[in-house]
């Protein structure tokens, strides 16, 4: 990847909607060139998809959690049973393996308290193997970065 990749990386992240030609443009290069080399980027897998960033609270999932959970005996079957059941679940926007004393954290967007309990009481508890869950609660947004610094 060279600097002209990093420079169409990093105008695709501001804005996936532009179009080739002004992308060219804004890279120096012409249109043709420009279009492999994005083709190529996609080809690769450096760029991995195209989506809309959605607000949110807008959309009634004002509340962020995070959740610690570790798990009965972190062994492979039990990892990857675990990891496919959560990717089935659409209140998880993020789930992570982690070291030390937990063995995930996982980010949950909900609409309030209440669709939260319904979630780890209908949802998520049954999980298999699951050895505990902790909540933490976001007061706030600080920073949200939809891009990588290239």
């Amino acid at each position: 990847m060279d600097n002209i990749d990093k420079k169409i990386i990093k105008q695709l992240q501001l804005n996936a909607r532009i179009s080739n030609e002004e992308l060219a443009e804004k890279v120096n290069l012409s249109a043709s060139p420009c279009l492999r080399r994005v083709r190529k980027l996609e080809s690769s897998g450096v760029l991995t998809g195209y989506t809309a960033v959605v607000d949110q609270v807008l959309c009634g999932l004002g509340m962020n959690v995070f959740l610690s959970v570790r798990l009965e005996k972190p062994d492979k079957e039990i990892m990857k049973n675990f990891e496919q059941a959560v990717s089935e679940l659409d209140e998880v926007l993020e789930c992570y393996l982690m070291t030390g004393s937990r063995d995930y954290l996982l980010k949950v967007v909900s609409h309030d308290l209440k669709s939260y309990e319904a979630f780890i009481r209908d949802k998520f508890s049954n999980l298999p193997g699951i050895s505990s869950i902790e909540s933490s609660f976001a007061f706030g947004h600080v920073k949200q970065q939809h891009f990588m610094p290239i």
